[in-house]
């Protein structure tokens, strides 16, 4: 039996596009005698290669068999039970479930000459088992090595304010650059998340002062468009009683009640405004 080596261009989830073969090269005439021999051999010992040749795995588990070092399916194998040839086939298991994995705190400068401290956390899972098992050594630590690596990257390209202010776009940023760099590794980068920014101690107190100064600043204005807009209602609270005596002297008796609500122990006198008026009338 002989296999045509083709290759095909496949389209990942990230978009990228990565060469993979869609069939296993011919193994030659000593790799099939190989495998007659472990045939003969499984066959001549049943009873006990059996369970050596059935393998288990779980629902969210795929198996990479390779026999004699060379891939035996283009597709994992799984999840359920599957045969392999003892002493010919080896296989890998991969886990298709979601990894998560904390960023270890990054110190960097920003873009205006700040050092800050900043950690994330990175999910991501397994779409091809064959790219990840194929294409790179250890697929997780690939993944972890430039998370860190990317995290410094993008955040060396921005100010203090919007490493503050913008986390979510930064975020998004380091999810598409992770995404594409390992798509080729059968990665799905499906979430980045900035967990906290630690400034100097230094900045924090000029940040709080700073802070503590434009409450100040905006609380006087505040306070002085209140006593601006208070003389304006005195105003024309002024005006509406010169034009009524009765109303000034409502306002006198109302005053005169809520003194005596607030302090019952004070004695108060009444005396007419227009007694007063009267006098300073004939001193004039």
């Amino acid at each position: 039996m002989t296999t045509v080596i083709r290759v095909q261009d496949r389209e990942t989830e990230s978009g990228r596009h990565i060469i993979q073969d869609d069939k296993s090269p011919s193994l030659g005439c000593f790799g099939w005698f190989i495998i007659f021999i472990a045939i003969i051999i499984t066959i001549g010992l049943l009873p006990v290669t059996i369970f050596m040749c059935i393998k288990i795995v779980r629902e969210y588990e795929r198996a990479v068999i390779f026999r004699l070092g060379r891939i035996v399916d283009k597709k994992p194998k799984g999840p359920g039970i599957f045969f392999v040839l003892p002493c010919t086939d080896t296989f890998r298991k991969v886990d298709l479930r979601t990894v998560t994995f904390d960023i270890p705190a990054q110190e960097f400068l920003t873009k205006d000459s700040v050092t800050v401290s900043v950690d994330g956390v990175v999910y991501f899972r397994v779409f091809d088992p064959i790219c990840s098992v194929v294409n790179v050594s250890n697929s997780d630590h690939a993944t972890r090595l430039l998370a860190q690596t990317t995290l410094r990257n993008v955040l060396g390209t921005k100010n203090l304010s919007e490493l503050l202010s913008d986390r979510e776009g930064i975020s998004n940023s380091m999810q598409i650059a992770l995404d594409e760099a390992t798509g080729v590794w059968g990665i799905k980068v499906e979430r980045v998340e900035i967990k906290d920014v630690k400034l100097p101690l230094q900045l924090q107190r000029a940040m709080a002062a700073e802070a503590e100064a434009t409450r100040e600043a905006r609380a006087k204005v505040i306070a002085a468009e209140g006593e601006m807009n208070a003389s304006r209602a005195l105003k024309e609270a002024s005006l509406v009683m010169a034009e009524s005596p009765s109303a000034l002297q409502l306002r006198y008796l109302q005053t005169l009640n809520n003194i005596a609500a607030e302090r019952n122990s004070t004695i108060i006198f009444p005396l007419p405004i227009d007694i007063i008026q009267h006098f300073i009338s004939k001193r004039d």
